[in-house]
């Protein structure tokens, strides 16, 4: 995980909304079809009705977000589940008390 890679993924308000969102999923996102929000994740099509945005835009957010170490994915079928990386994001943090 790259530092500056982080904070260019950071540097988006929409790629912090949906850090802000992932951090609780049952908080802001509905049921989608008993796949477990806080196990496996939230559907890209949620968080994409939650950003108001299209799809494609969505997807790009989140593989910067996913590159930047930030985000992982798992992919159930024809579906796509984001999930924060609580260990990378503690990395950051630590990296910004320590170093910055």
């Amino acid at each position: 995980m790259s530092p500056i890679d982080v904070f260019k993924a950071l540097s988006n308000e929409a790629r912090l909304q949906i850090l802000e969102w992932l951090k609780d999923p049952a908080a802001h996102f509905g049921p989608q079809g008993g796949v477990d929000l806080i196990e496996v994740g939230v559907c890209v099509s949620q968080i994409t009705a939650k950003l108001n945005m299209t799809q494609s835009t969505t997807s790009q957010y989140l593989s910067v977000l996913q590159r930047a170490g930030l985000v992982h994915a798992t992919r159930l079928g024809k579906w796509t589940y984001y999930q924060r990386d609580e260990a990378a994001l503690s990395q950051i943090a630590a990296y910004i008390q320590k170093d910055l």
